[in-house]
């Protein structure tokens, strides 16, 4: 039997993947978001750091309110695509 939060990162996973079909690669799509961030601001801006940025935005939400589901999920979602852009920077630098 799943535990509530085995049942919330499933439900995580499961958006994550339908985000996926809706706006394509998400790394590519960090990418994309990234050159225009750096664009508008005057400096580079990485994907990593637009997904940070993104789970600011996210935590911000969360403590105005902390049970907006959404937020926690895009939480997850978000952390969970750090690491994969983290580990792709690191496999592409060696």
């Amino acid at each position: 039997m799943s535990t509530p939060a085995e049942m919330f990162l499933k439900h995580v996973a499961n958006v994550v993947a339908e985000r996926s079909t809706q706006y394509g690669d998400a790394a590519g799509n960090m990418a994309a978001i990234a050159a225009r961030w750096s664009s508008t601001l005057g400096w580079e801006i990485t994907p990593s750091q637009v997904v940070l940025c993104l789970l600011d935005l996210k935590l911000a939400r969360l403590a105005h309110d902390p049970t907006h589901e959404d937020s926690a999920v895009d939480v997850c979602g978000y952390a969970a695509l750090l690491r994969e852009l983290a580990e792709t920077t690191n496999t592409e630098g060696r």
